[in-house]
């Protein structure tokens, strides 16, 4: 899995693209991450003979439903997971509210639709809630928000600090398109209703990434560089750390063990991802949470590419579907290409339009850009006024 070197080929690629790029990129990364979750890369080699090179089945074969009673779902054959469901479902929040979100948004507007608005859920192969196949740190919303009447600016505080709502983060990276600043602090008052500590900060800090690889000279090394001027605390010192081992390796082969090293003294979970540490998943200034440094530390490796960043992170194994989420998503916003056979056999097999959230989220986008504009003149003159100075044309 050598990388091709694609700096600066998403140059001349319109925001339309982009963004498409961006949310199939998640949906198809999320897709073949899904069914190799929770395994270390020898696991995967060993049950697959190899890695990993496309959409493959289910780990427990026909025996999905009962082979682990607490997750009976169908992970494989293309099926997205809850990555793809909560990022659908924020998109639809936005093409709701049509402006910049905050927490109210997710307890106004997520929460009702994770409730009452029966979905074809993949996983499940029927039509059920949202909730009744997130995973407990997401059904936290529900319980927060909606039963516990939490102030939504700190409903996130309690919950397990993991990736769960970093995972789902990358359609405000695409509203704040090319304004990673935006998106990290719009980011992280969405995720404030679901995260805290690095959780929460891992949020703010992917969004900042999608943001930043929208740019129209962006380059896996201008996003890692937007996210170190964003990131904070351990958030920050482990994408330092694994970003730059990852300048180290010019193919993901040899890059997973050394990732993983680079990523552990942060990593809360510890060694065994189906059997976490006695202090995995607590607020801390220290830690981070595993998969967004890795995931851009794929990026980087794979300079940019989809295909690479996507199979180095399935292939890296543990929280692999988000992982593979996340490099999707700035690979695809990047403008390298999502491979057509891959995102039409998620598409069927989900049996999802992973095309119509991308048209949604755009017109939104430019909406809320052009009321945007509006907003900054209007300070401007206020300023200019105030100062008695002139305001720019």
């Amino acid at each position: 899995m050598k990388r091709e070197e694609v700096q600066n080929t998403g140059r001349d690629v319109p925001l339309d693209e982009r963004i498409t790029g961006a949310l199939v990129g998640a949906a198809v990364g999320d897709a073949l991450g899904g069914p190799v979750e929770g395994y270390s890369p020898e696991q995967i080699v060993e049950r697959h003979g190899g890695r990993v090179h496309g959409v493959v089945g289910p780990w427990n074969g026909d025996d999905w439903r009962t082979a682990r009673p607490i997750a009976p779902y169908h992970k494989g054959d293309g099926h997205v997971t809850d990555d793809t469901l909560m990022t659908h479902a924020l998109v639809r929040v936005y093409a709701t509210v049509r402006d910049h979100l905050d927490a109210y948004a997710v307890a106004d507007h997520l929460v009702p639709d994770l409730m009452t608005n029966p979905r074809w859920i993949p996983e499940l192969e029927a039509e059920a809630l949202p909730l009744q196949r997130i995973f407990l740190a997401e059904k936290w919303l529900v319980a927060r928000l909606h039963y516990g009447h939490v102030d939504p600016r700190e409903a996130g505080t309690g919950n397990i600090v993991n990736c769960g709502a970093a995972m789902y983060m990358a359609p405000v990276g695409l509203v704040n398109a090319a304004h990673p600043a935006a998106a990290y602090a719009e980011a992280l008052d969405v995720a404030g209703a679901h995260q805290s500590s690095y959780g929460r900060e891992a949020a703010g800090v992917f969004a900042a990434a999608v943001a930043a690889a929208c740019a129209p000279d962006a380059t896996a090394d201008s996003v890692v560089a937007a996210c170190l001027s964003l990131a904070k605390d351990g958030t920050r010192t482990a994408i330092e750390r694994v970003c730059e081992e990852a300048a180290r390796h010019t193919d993901v082969e040899s890059a997973l063990r050394p990732l993983r090293e680079a990523v552990a003294p942060f990593d809360t979970v510890g060694p065994d991802y189906r059997s976490p540490s006695l202090g995995a998943r607590r607020p801390s200034r220290l830690h981070a949470i595993e998969e967004l440094p890795v995931a851009l530390g794929m990026v980087v490796v794979a300079g940019g590419d989809f295909r690479h960043a996507v199979l180095g992170a399935v292939n890296y194994g543990r929280d692999c579907d988000s992982i593979a989420t996340m490099a999707g998503a700035v690979t695809g916003a990047l403008g390298s290409p999502v491979p057509d056979d891959w995102a039409k056999t998620v598409a069927e097999a989900s049996r999802l339009d992973l095309w119509e959230p991308a048209a949604a989220l755009t017109a939104v986008t430019r909406e809320v850009f052009a009321r945007d504009v509006r907003r900054r003149r209007a300070h401007e003159e206020a300023f200019a006024r105030l100062d008695g100075t002139p305001c720019s044309d």
